[in-house]
């Protein structure tokens, strides 16, 4: 065999030593790549955050995840519900006597025997009952409103939570307002109305006023909640025009088919008596042209949006 070059040997001993040094520089990048991809990974985790925050739909719930929310609201609702019924019940008589006292007043005024009467011997329970549900149904009105807040809001986005947070508070308030514009205005009103029917005199017919526990409280509650239902026409009509169902100028021109329905509704809902119609009627029609001039606001800061966009657009 021939002889071999040293010096190849050494070449071909060394040859092997380059691909390490390859491998070696090739895994150094790498590694210093790694190195520095942590640096900016908060930034991209802020931006995730961010962009969840704005687009909610990117942090779906399962079904079974809305159903364990749902129970989870309805079951503060009915603890809300029952602890506020055992307190209304407890005081139901004192909130009875707070709703007999416009015809109370009126009876005395009038010289007459203020009394209310039952003819079934459990119609005063009964009738405490309703009004321990009635009474905190609306002292935990509230707190529905907050549970569905809660079940709803993370559905939402930034801006339309901002929107309905108005309507959340004003609901309550208008409830209120219409209830309390009925026992301090209209029940006065109306029950001088119907005591001047009495006919206690020597003359004619005796016709006395004896009203009944269940029927007074019945006849209470329907005006209330009628009244209170009625006052919540700007909320509804202003998110209808916050959706753009419903516009300013078509509210303007169903005016007066508005008012023909409006004594339609409050003959309905009311007793059948001339001053609680008027009553109900004058402030539906008040609120309706309140909805009128939100509905405009609302479409005024709309195209205000829409203008400042288009020129962000051309710029």
């Amino acid at each position: 065999m021939a002889d071999r070059d040293p010096e190849r040997e050494e070449e071909e001993e060394a040859a092997p030593d380059a691909p390490d040094e390859k491998q070696e520089a090739a895994t150094g990048g790498k590694s210093e790549e790694a190195d520095e991809a942590p640096a900016d990974e908060p930034a991209e985790a802020a931006t995730d955050d961010t962009s969840a925050e704005e687009h909610p739909d990117q942090n779906r719930m399962t079904m079974m995840e809305h159903l364990v929310e749902l129970r989870r609201r309805l079951m503060w609702c009915v603890v809300a519900l029952l602890v506020a019924f055992g307190v209304c019940v407890f005081f139901a008589s004192e909130i009875f006597d707070f709703l007999s006292r416009p015809l109370m007043d009126i009876l005395r005024a009038r010289n007459e025997d203020a009394t209310l009467i039952y003819t079934k011997l459990y119609e005063v329970f009964f009738t405490e009952i309703k009004i321990g549900f009635y009474a905190a149904a609306f002292l935990a009105f509230p707190i529905f409103a907050v549970q569905l807040w809660k079940f709803v809001a993370p559905g939402l986005y930034s801006k339309e939570k901002s929107a309905f947070r108005p309507f959340l508070v004003a609901t309550p308030i208008l409830f209120f307002a219409g209830g309390a514009m009925v026992y301090y205005a209209i029940m006065p009103l109306a029950w001088e109305f119907f005591a001047a029917f009495q006919n206690t005199g020597e003359t004619g017919a005796r016709i006395e006023l004896l009203p009944k526990v269940e029927e007074y409280l019945s006849l209470v509650i329907k005006l209330i909640f009628a009244f209170g239902i009625a006052f919540q026409l700007p909320v509804v009509l202003t998110l209808l025009a916050k959706v753009d169902l419903v516009t300013s100028k078509g509210l303007a021109k169903f005016r007066k088919y508005a008012v023909v329905l409006v004594f339609v509704f409050a003959a309905i809902l009311t007793p059948p008596d001339v001053i609680s119609q008027i009553g109900l009627a004058i402030p539906i029609l008040f609120l309706y042209e309140v909805s009128i001039f939100l509905a405009r606001m609302i479409e005024k800061k709309r195209a205000e949006e829409d203008a400042a966009m288009q020129a962000e657009l051309a710029d």
